[in-house]
């Protein structure tokens, strides 16, 4: 077994206390980075995640761990990304500008744009403005740049494509 990895040494601000979905995503997004970066499959990085990484007993979010989060949540979000991966791409894809490609995106971004795709496209629930708060929260504890903006503008769209009514006056 590999050791668990932090995306390239980015450790997000911890995510208000109380709010296990939050740490859930949090979580969601890091085990999706590092089973890109490693080519571990993704059972085995949700195995290490609950074993080693989630939980009170973890340890703190300065070593890359996520005390708090709802774990069947985080478990259907990587998995929901692992079982279609070519299909959340084409739906990242179709909303990023100009020639941007889903591979030229940083890998975190990717990865949380994929678990954002993941979730809009998966039901109705939660409702997509939360779905966006969430990940905005998320994007803004890992990146200090340009990334939650340009974020924010790609899962506005991807929300408006893929549940339309939710937006309707």
């Amino acid at each position: 077994m590999s050791a668990p990895q932090t995306p390239a040494g980015r450790k997000p601000r911890p995510p208000v206390a109380g709010r296990p979905r939050t740490g859930s995503r949090v979580a969601a997004i890091q085990a999706l980075f590092q089973s890109e970066q490693s080519g571990e499959a993704a059972e085995a990085v949700i195995d290490q995640f609950v074993r080693y990484r989630i939980g009170p007993d973890a340890g703190g979010f300065e070593d890359g761990r996520v005390p708090l989060a709802d774990v069947p949540l985080f478990a259907s979000v990587v998995r929901g990304v692992a079982r279609q991966p070519d299909g959340l791409d084409e739906i990242v894809q179709g909303h990023l500008a100009g020639e941007w490609t889903v591979a030229r995106l940083d890998p975190v971004l990717r990865a949380l744009l994929r678990a954002a795709a993941y979730e809009l496209s998966s039901g109705t629930e939660p409702p997509a403005r939360v779905v966006i708060n969430e990940y905005m929260d998320i994007a803004h504890g890992f990146f200090s740049g340009e990334e939650p903006r340009f974020a924010n503008g790609v899962l506005d769209a991807m929300a408006r494509a893929l549940r339309p009514t939710e937006f309707q006056r």
